[in-house]
C-alpha cells in the first residue's frame, strides 16, 4: 500500500474515517459554519454513513478549543444506566448479555452532545448541520467495503431481529459494497432532531418510540430514562510529555491511561531508541501495560467512586512504574477484553477553533438492536458493566460504565499543535501512544504516524489470550525478539483491521494544518 504525505491546508483541516463524512464537514465550513458546526455535521454524517461503528443510539466525547477562551473544554456526551438497570434485574447471569434488548442498559448521549456543542458554540442553523446526514439516509450512498465486511461477520446477529434486519439485509440478504444503501426511519428520526433538537430525542416522539419498543421487548430503559438525561461539560485532564501539554478526557474515559503512558515513557531518551526497534516496541508495550493495571482498578463512574488521579498521573509514580520495565521480559498485567467498534474525527477551522471527538456503539452493530420504527440502533455499552457487586465498575442505577473512549488534543508552546484519536477499544491508548510519539519524537507527519506499522496488546471478546498482534511489516526479527521477551506474538496483515482507524491534524512549523487518515478506513483528510 502507497504511503501518502498528509494533506496540508492553511485555512481548515477536517479528518474522519468516511469520505462522505469529511466531506459534509467540509461543505459546512465553507458555508461560513465554524469548526464545531462542522464537526457536528460529521458526527451526524458518520451515524448514517458507519452505521455499524457509531450512530444517534450511541455516546461520545468532545474535547473543544477556542483560542479567544483560551482553554480546552471537554463534554462528556454518554449515558447513564436506566432506574431499573440493576444487578438484581439479571439475576441468574454470570454477565450482562452482549446483544438484544437486554445490553441496552444506558441512555444514548449521542443527540443531547450534537446539541450542547452546537448551542455553546455553533455559528450556523443546527438543521444545517444535519443536512447532509439526512440526504445521505434519504437518498442513500455508496456501503462501504467496511461496513458490508461487518455486516457479513455479524450476519447471525443481524438476522436476530426483525427491524435490524430489514434495514441492515434487506430481504435477508447481504447487500454489497458499493450499493447504495438507504435509511428512510433514521431520515425521519434525524428530520424529528433537526427541528425538535434534544427534546425530541428525549422527551418527544423519538423517545416515546425507542421506550415504547423496549417495554414490548422486555428492555430496561424508560421514558423517565429518556427524559432525564443530560451530559455534562468537564474539564479535561492534562499532562506534560517534554515540551508538549496533552489533554485527555476524565473518568469515566480511560482518557488518563493515554497522560500515564506518556509519562511513563518520557522517562526515557527516545533519541538513543530508533523507531521500529524492538526497544521501541517494548517500551510502548510495557508503559501502556502498566498504566492499563491501574485503569482497570480504579476506572468506573468517578459520581461512584473515587479515582486517586493525582496520584496515578504524577510524574514520580509513573517513575516508578518505568523502573518496573525490563527489555527482556513481558509484564504479567491482565487486559480487559472490549468493544472496539468506534469513529474518531477532528475539525480545525480558520480562526483555530478546534475540535477532537470520537463516538461508538461499543461492539459493532452495537446490541444489534433498532428500536422500532427509528431506524436507531442501540448501543450495548452498558453490557460492560460487572455484575460482581464487589466490582468498581458493578451496575447501579443511574451509572456511567467505564468507558474506552478518549479523544486528545496537544498544545506546544501555548499554541494547539496535535489534534489525535482511534477507534479500537483497548487499543485506543496504544495506537494513540504510537501515533502521538511518532508525530513528537520521530517528526512523522500525520499521515505517516497512522501509516507506520502498529501493534495491539491484550485480548478482545471470545479470544482466550493476551495475544501481541504485530503488523506484517514489523521487522520479523523484532517480532522473534518480542516472543523471547514473554509476549505472546500473533502476526497479522500488513494493513490490518483489528488496529483500529487512527486520524490525526497537526499544526505544522509553518502554521499550516497537516491531516492524515488511517488508509485502514475509508476515510480522508479534507484540507485548503
Amino acid at each position: 500500500m502507497e504511503k501518502n504525505r498528509s494533506v496540508i491546508g492553511s485555512e481548515a483541516m477536517v479528518v474522519s474515517p468516511h469520505y462522505l463524512a469529511s466531506s459534509a464537514g467540509a461543505r459546512i465550513l465553507q458555508k461560513g459554519g465554524n469548526a464545531f458546526d462542522a464537526a457536528v455535521a460529521v458526527s451526524a454524517c458518520l451515524a448514517v454513513v458507519y452505521p455499524h461503528m457509531t450512530g444517534l443510539g450511541g455516546d461520545s466525547f468532545w474535547l473543544a478549543y477556542r483560542p479567544q477562551d483560551g482553554e480546552v473544554r471537554g463534554y462528556n456526551g454518554s449515558g447513564r444506566s436506566g432506574y431499573r438497570a440493576n444487578i438484581e434485574a439479571f439475576r441468574g447471569c454470570a454477565a450482562i448479555p452482549v446483544r438484544g434488548v437486554r445490553s441496552a442498559v444506558t441512555v444514548p448521549g449521542m443527540v443531547d452532545a450534537w446539541c450542547a456543542i452546537h448551542a455553546e458554540y455553533g455559528r450556523l442553523d443546527f438543521a444545517e448541520t444535519l443536512e447532509a446526514a439526512i440526504g445521505y439516509a434519504t437518498e442513500g450512498f455508496p456501503l462501504s467495503n467496511d461496513q458490508y465486511v461487518n455486516t457479513r461477520a455479524q450476519a447471525g446477529i443481524l438476522a436476530a431481529f426483525q427491524h435490524t434486519t430489514s434495514i441492515y439485509m434487506p430481504g435477508g440478504e447481504l447487500p454489497a459494497a458499493g450499493a447504495r444503501f438507504v435509511q428512510p426511519q433514521l431520515a425521519r428520526s434525524l428530520r424529528e432532531v433537526a427541528v425538535g433538537r434534544r427534546e425530541a430525542f428525549y422527551k418527544g416522539t423519538v423517545a416515546a418510540e425507542i421506550s415504547r419498543y423496549l417495554h414490548q421487548e422486555g428492555g430496561l430503559l424508560t421514558a423517565d430514562d429518556f427524559a432525564d438525561h443530560a451530559g455534562e461539560w468537564v474539564t479535561p485532564l492534562s499532562g506534560t510529555y517534554r515540551d508538549r501539554i496533552v489533554y485527555q478526557m476524565p473518568p469515566n474515559s480511560q482518557g488518563f491511561v493515554g497522560l500515564m503512558a506518556l509519562h511513563v515513557l518520557e522517562t526515557f531518551d527516545f533519541g538513543c531508541v530508533e523507531h521500529g526497534t524492538h526497544e521501541y516496541y517494548q517500551l510502548m508495550i510495557e508503559a501502556l501495560k502498566l498504566s492499563f493495571r491501574d485503569r482497570n482498578a480504579f476506572l468506573t463512574d468517578p459520581a461512584f467512586a473515587a479515582i486517586p488521579l493525582e496520584r496515578l498521573l504524577s510524574k514520580p509514580y509513573a517513575a516508578g512504574l518505568a523502573s518496573a520495565i525490563r527489555m527482556d521480559g513481558a509484564l504479567p498485567v491482565d487486559s480487559v477484553p472490549a468493544g472496539n467498534d468506534t469513529a474518531y474525527a477532528a475539525v480545525v477551522d480558520r480562526e483555530g477553533n478546534a475540535v477532537s471527538f470520537i463516538q461508538s456503539l461499543y461492539f459493532e452493530f452495537g446490541s444489534g438492536v433498532v428500536a422500532g420504527d427509528t431506524g436507531i440502533l442501540l448501543q450495548n455499552r452498558g453490557s460492560f458493566f460487572s455484575l460482581d457487586p464487589l466490582h468498581v465498575n458493578c451496575l447501579q442505577p443511574g451509572k456511567r460504565t467505564f468507558h474506552t473512549l478518549m479523544p486528545a488534543m496537544a498544545f506546544r508552546g501555548g499554541s494547539l499543535d496535535m489534534l489525535y484519536g482511534t477507534q479500537g477499544g483497548e487499543g485506543q491508548p496504544q495506537t494513540q501512544t504510537a501515533v502521538f510519539t511518532r508525530m513528537a519524537d520521530y517528526g512523522m507527519d500525520p499521515r505517516r504516524a497512522v501509516d507506520e506499522p502498529r501493534f495491539l496488546w491484550g485480548r478482545t471478546w471470545g479470544e482466550p489470550s493476551q495475544e501481541l498482534k504485530l503488523e506484517s511489516r514489523i521487522d520479523s526479527s523484532v517480532a522473534e525478539s518480542l516472543a523471547e521477551a514473554g509476549h505472546c506474538v500473533r502476526v497479522v496483515g500488513a494493513y490490518d483491521g483489528v488496529m483500529g482507524h487512527a486520524h490525526a491534524i497537526m499544526v505544522g512549523e509553518f502554521g499550516f494544518f497537516q491531516g492524515g487518515t488511517d488508509p485502514r478506513s475509508d476515510g480522508a483528510a479534507i484540507g485548503w
